[in-house]
């Protein structure tokens, strides 16, 4: 069969032609609308499905990149076989794995179209808003907004802070292709948008893991550029500028030095911090890990787990959360050392997608380190926002790599 529907060569371009539009329509919806968002990916698989090409499916399954984000999938569906819960909660955990569906046909459609940049285009115009918005609500803080964080116009500065570094990470780049060519008006226009962004994050609205994804991105620039000298120089450039920052926002300051303050009012004074929880949860993780290291509990076995391992206890000890705040551990319980190894299989393959040159490579770089390393302290997979931004910074980014591979390919 060649394709998946009896729809009509010219009817399955122009359906191309639409899902490409659409897939535009949802990265600019992504950093302000959930349910936008949701009614867009539905338009957008209802147009793309007539358009696809059995074989060209399979070629990706077939591959690391496009196959091991599926299997993660498959596995969530047999692990609703031994989860000791209930069936709505088997299924509410098999809702965060849905998503994953999505990369091989993103590869697949942006392998064969050459729109994939018109998507990161599309993200970084409405991130542009973003931060226009973010300076409004700084200096109207009374204004109506759909987030309590300040700063933050909507969503949560988590969310705020990854979509900045995504898009400063993106214009650096360009600033520096552009400082190469001697194009110094575009250098210069990239340069100050970049710095907007990065003001924004350092001194109005940042996480604390960015401010560890941040410098890790240094690094594997200068590395991916110069090598071992790009690497260490990157080291000693990011040092400086660390050293700068922390001496010039006070904010940046009070934001890395809370993890320490957290720890101790949770060590001496047994207070309730976020750092605390994290620790918390983390311990509890292991343990429940322990008593099913193979093959875990079960696809949404997480809630129950922690009820189970808070009876007993008192204080913070004794809350049951449903997320650990670490991706290895969210599915490590629900589906042991298995699931664990095939979610780290897929960074790996992804992170090794984008290993050539060129820009679109480097946002999947960035895309994908950013959250290997945001998972690390929260479950940035199976979050919204997050979640997507991964699964449609992979997926497009990945197939119009692999298209600018067989371009490659067939010039030899």
């Amino acid at each position: 069969m060649a394709g998946f529907s009896i729809a009509s060569p010219i009817a399955r371009a122009k359906l191309a032609r639409i899902s490409d539009s659409l897939m535009v329509a949802v990265a600019t919806s992504l950093p302000w609308s959930t349910s936008a968002t949701g009614i867009l990916l539905v338009l957008w698989l209802l147009a793309l499905f007539p358009t696809l090409e059995w074989s060209d499916v399979r070629r990706e399954l077939m591959t690391p990149a496009g196959g091991l984000p599926v299997l993660l999938f498959v596995l969530g569906v047999l692990g609703m076989a031994w989860a000791d819960v209930a069936m709505l909660e088997r299924w509410k955990g098999l809702e965060s794995f849905l998503k994953l569906l999505v990369i091989p046909l993103l590869m697949v459609q942006f392998r064969r179209s050459d729109k994939g940049t018109l998507v990161f285009i599309g993200f970084l115009l409405t991130c542009v808003a973003l931060l226009v918005a973010s300076w409004i609500v700084v200096i109207w803080p009374d204004i109506p907004r759909g987030s309590h964080d300040n700063g933050v116009a909507v969503k949560a500065y988590i969310v705020q802070s990854a979509e900045f570094t995504l898009c400063a990470a993106g214009l650096l780049y360009l600033a520096v292709e552009a400082a190469r060519g001697g194009r110094w008006c575009i250098l210069t226009a990239l340069l100050v948008l970049a710095l907007a962004f990065f003001h924004d994050i350092f001194f109005i609205a940042t996480s604390r893991t960015t401010l560890v994804v941040i410098p890790v991105l240094i690094l594997i620039y200068g590395a991916q550029q110069f090598g071992w000298k790009g690497f260490f120089g990157a080291a000693a450039a990011g040092l400086a500028i660390a050293a700068t920052l922390w001496t010039t926002s006070p904010y940046l300051h009070d934001r890395a030095t809370s993890v320490l303050s957290q720890t101790e009012k949770f060590v001496y004074e047994n207070k309730t911090t976020s750092t605390g929880q994290r620790i918390v949860y983390w311990t509890k993780s292991l343990h429940i890990i322990e008593n099913a290291p193979l093959i875990g509990h079960g696809t949404g076995s997480i809630t129950e787990m922690f009820r189970r391992a808070a009876l007993g206890q008192s204080g913070i000890w004794a809350e049951v959360p449903s997320n650990p705040h670490n991706q290895t551990f969210v599915v490590a319980i629900q589906l042991g050392l298995i699931g664990a190894t095939a979610l780290w299989a897929m960074w790996v393959s992804h992170f090794l997608l984008f290993r050539g040159a060129g820009l679109v490579a480097w946002l999947g770089l960035v895309v994908v380190t950013q959250n290997i390393v945001g998972s690390l302290f929260n479950s940035f997979l199976f979050d919204f926002t997050e979640g997507w931004l991964y699964v449609l910074g992979v997926g497009v980014a990945g197939g119009t790599v692999l298209r600018q591979f067989d371009a490659a390919r067939r010039k030899r």
